[in-house]
């Protein structure tokens, strides 16, 4: 599926798509994102995602993983704004 590969960098001494997937995210969808169920720390888009389904996505996770791990997660990907 369409994704812009690794959404997140991996904190020191853990990875991204770990604490993404114990968090349950996998699966989770906004509009036509979706964090996918192959690999947690890639968004796919199912055929009509939007820039802003994406980004509510990441918000989401981020959010998620910070409540259950304490953690931060920084982003990979570069995102322009104009």
């Amino acid at each position: 599926m369409p994704n812009s590969g690794s959404i997140f960098r991996n904190p020191p001494g853990d990875f991204a798509a770990r604490l993404i997937e114990t968090t349950g995210c996998k699966g989770w969808h906004w509009g036509g994102a979706e964090v996918s169920d192959k690999h947690a720390n890639f968004i796919v888009n199912r055929g009509n995602a939007t820039c802003a389904d994406v980004l509510a996505l990441i918000e989401r996770v981020r959010e998620a993983v910070k409540v259950k791990h304490g953690v931060e997660l920084e982003l990979e990907v570069h995102v322009l704004r104009a």
